[in-house]
Protein backbone atom coordinates (compact mmCIF):
# COMPACT_ATOMS: atom_id res chain seq x y z
CA UNK A 1 0.00 0.00 0.00
CA UNK A 2 1.45 3.47 -0.92
CA UNK A 3 0.63 6.46 1.43
CA UNK A 4 1.20 10.34 -0.11
CA UNK A 5 1.47 12.17 3.72
CA UNK A 6 1.04 15.74 3.07
CA UNK A 7 0.36 19.08 5.57
CA UNK A 8 0.60 22.60 5.93
CA UNK A 9 -0.59 23.10 2.15
CA UNK A 10 -1.97 26.84 2.89
CA UNK A 11 -3.71 27.68 0.01
CA UNK A 12 -4.14 30.31 -1.69
CA UNK A 13 -2.17 32.10 0.77
CA UNK A 14 1.40 30.60 0.55
CA UNK A 15 0.91 29.39 -3.04
CA UNK A 16 -1.41 29.82 -5.57
CA UNK A 17 -1.78 25.56 -6.05
CA UNK A 18 -0.30 22.50 -5.16
CA UNK A 19 2.91 21.76 -7.24
CA UNK A 20 3.04 19.63 -10.03
CA UNK A 21 4.75 17.40 -8.26
CA UNK A 22 3.25 16.57 -5.51
CA UNK A 23 -0.42 16.35 -7.54
CA UNK A 24 0.96 14.02 -9.76
CA UNK A 25 1.87 11.72 -6.80
CA UNK A 26 -1.78 11.72 -6.00
CA UNK A 27 -3.06 9.08 -8.04
CA UNK A 28 0.08 7.13 -7.44
CA UNK A 29 -1.24 7.07 -3.57
CA UNK A 30 -3.59 4.45 -2.12
CA UNK A 31 -4.16 6.46 0.50
CA UNK A 32 -3.66 10.25 0.95
CA UNK A 33 -3.21 11.11 4.57
CA UNK A 34 -3.57 15.31 5.36
CA UNK A 35 -2.50 16.79 8.69
CA UNK A 36 -4.71 19.99 8.40
CA UNK A 37 -4.35 23.86 7.15
CA UNK A 38 -5.39 23.52 4.31
CA UNK A 39 -7.10 26.81 4.45
CA UNK A 40 -9.50 26.87 1.69
CA UNK A 41 -12.09 24.08 0.83
CA UNK A 42 -10.99 23.94 -2.85
CA UNK A 43 -7.84 22.24 -2.06
CA UNK A 44 -9.54 19.18 0.18
CA UNK A 45 -12.07 19.05 -2.69
CA UNK A 46 -9.17 18.41 -5.10
CA UNK A 47 -7.61 16.30 -2.70
CA UNK A 48 -11.16 14.29 -2.38
CA UNK A 49 -11.64 14.12 -6.08
CA UNK A 50 -8.46 12.89 -6.67
CA UNK A 51 -7.46 10.40 -4.25
CA UNK A 52 -8.46 7.13 -3.81
CA UNK A 53 -9.22 7.48 -0.38
CA UNK A 54 -8.21 10.37 1.76
CA UNK A 55 -7.67 11.04 5.44
CA UNK A 56 -7.49 14.39 6.91
CA UNK A 57 -7.81 16.45 9.37
CA UNK A 58 -8.44 20.14 10.09
CA UNK A 59 -5.88 22.86 11.82
CA UNK A 60 -4.86 25.76 13.53
CA UNK A 61 -5.61 28.01 10.71
CA UNK A 62 -8.79 26.35 9.40
CA UNK A 63 -11.96 28.22 9.50
CA UNK A 64 -15.56 26.99 10.04
CA UNK A 65 -16.39 25.50 6.38
CA UNK A 66 -13.50 22.67 6.77
CA UNK A 67 -14.33 22.10 10.17
CA UNK A 68 -17.37 21.17 9.28
CA UNK A 69 -16.13 18.59 7.12
CA UNK A 70 -12.90 17.33 8.89
CA UNK A 71 -12.13 15.82 12.67
CA UNK A 72 -9.56 17.20 14.56
CA UNK A 73 -8.22 13.72 14.61
CA UNK A 74 -8.29 10.69 12.19
CA UNK A 75 -8.11 7.17 12.74
CA UNK A 76 -7.68 4.70 10.30
CA UNK A 77 -6.26 0.92 9.88
CA UNK A 78 -4.20 0.83 6.51
CA UNK A 79 -2.29 -2.26 5.94
CA UNK A 80 -2.28 -4.03 9.21
CA UNK A 81 -1.43 -0.73 10.78
CA UNK A 82 -3.20 1.85 13.49
CA UNK A 83 -2.72 5.28 11.68
CA UNK A 84 -3.65 8.44 13.40
CA UNK A 85 -3.61 12.02 12.25
CA UNK A 86 -3.29 15.60 13.97
CA UNK A 87 -2.15 19.05 13.16
CA UNK A 88 -0.68 19.97 16.45
CA UNK A 89 1.55 17.93 18.94
CA UNK A 90 3.33 20.68 21.01
CA UNK A 91 6.74 21.44 21.10
CA UNK A 92 9.69 19.40 19.74
CA UNK A 93 10.66 18.87 23.35
CA UNK A 94 9.19 15.75 24.73
CA UNK A 95 6.64 14.84 21.83
CA UNK A 96 7.91 11.09 21.01
CA UNK A 97 6.49 10.89 25.19
CA UNK A 98 4.03 12.92 25.00
CA UNK A 99 2.19 11.68 21.92
CA UNK A 100 2.86 8.14 22.94
CA UNK A 101 0.45 9.29 25.69
CA UNK A 102 -2.04 10.64 23.93
CA UNK A 103 -2.73 8.73 21.10
CA UNK A 104 -1.95 4.62 22.65
CA UNK A 105 -2.45 1.81 20.23
CA UNK A 106 -1.12 3.98 17.32
CA UNK A 107 1.50 2.74 15.34
CA UNK A 108 1.87 5.49 13.16
CA UNK A 109 0.61 9.34 13.79
CA UNK A 110 1.22 12.04 11.25
CA UNK A 111 1.36 15.47 12.18
CA UNK A 112 2.15 19.33 10.71
CA UNK A 113 2.08 22.36 12.09
CA UNK A 114 5.76 22.90 12.07
CA UNK A 115 6.31 22.39 8.44
CA UNK A 116 9.31 20.97 9.91
CA UNK A 117 9.88 17.32 8.36
CA UNK A 118 9.71 14.95 11.22
CA UNK A 119 10.49 11.30 11.50
CA UNK A 120 11.25 9.32 14.85
CA UNK A 121 9.85 6.71 17.07
CA UNK A 122 8.67 6.47 20.68
CA UNK A 123 9.94 3.79 23.16
CA UNK A 124 6.41 2.82 23.12
CA UNK A 125 7.13 1.80 19.53
CA UNK A 126 4.94 4.87 17.51
CA UNK A 127 6.31 6.04 14.54
CA UNK A 128 5.94 9.97 14.30
CA UNK A 129 5.66 11.83 10.97
CA UNK A 130 5.39 15.19 10.12
CA UNK A 131 5.56 15.89 5.82
CA UNK A 132 6.69 19.66 6.49
CA UNK A 133 4.72 21.61 3.53
CA UNK A 134 4.44 21.55 0.14
CA UNK A 135 3.74 25.28 0.04
CA UNK A 136 5.54 27.44 2.68
CA UNK A 137 9.08 25.64 3.47
CA UNK A 138 8.90 28.33 6.59
CA UNK A 139 12.65 27.94 8.01
CA UNK A 140 13.50 24.76 6.04
CA UNK A 141 15.50 24.83 2.99
CA UNK A 142 13.52 23.21 1.15
CA UNK A 143 9.20 22.83 0.50
CA UNK A 144 8.11 18.66 1.16
CA UNK A 145 6.05 16.27 1.42
CA UNK A 146 6.35 12.49 2.34
CA UNK A 147 5.64 8.81 0.44
CA UNK A 148 5.26 5.73 2.42
CA UNK A 149 4.81 2.28 1.98
CA UNK A 150 2.86 -0.30 3.78
CA UNK A 151 4.31 -4.00 2.98
CA UNK A 152 3.28 -6.81 5.32
CA UNK A 153 2.16 -4.59 8.49
CA UNK A 154 4.91 -2.70 8.54
CA UNK A 155 5.72 0.58 7.54
CA UNK A 156 8.92 0.82 4.72
CA UNK A 157 9.78 3.03 2.43
CA UNK A 158 9.35 6.19 4.13
CA UNK A 159 10.69 9.10 1.78
CA UNK A 160 10.90 13.25 2.36
CA UNK A 161 10.53 14.60 -0.96
CA UNK A 162 12.15 18.28 -1.55
CA UNK A 163 10.56 20.08 -3.83
CA UNK A 164 12.20 22.91 -6.03
CA UNK A 165 12.31 26.63 -5.23
CA UNK A 166 9.37 28.39 -6.68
Amino acid sequence: MRLLLVSDTHLPKRAKELPARLLAEIPRADVVLHAGDWVDTATLDLLEGRSRRLVGVYGNNDGPALRARLPEVARADLGGLRFGVVHETGSAQGRERRCAARFPGLDVLVFGHSHIPWDTTADTGLRLLNPGSPTDRRRQPHCTYMTAEVTGGRLAEVAVHRLPRR
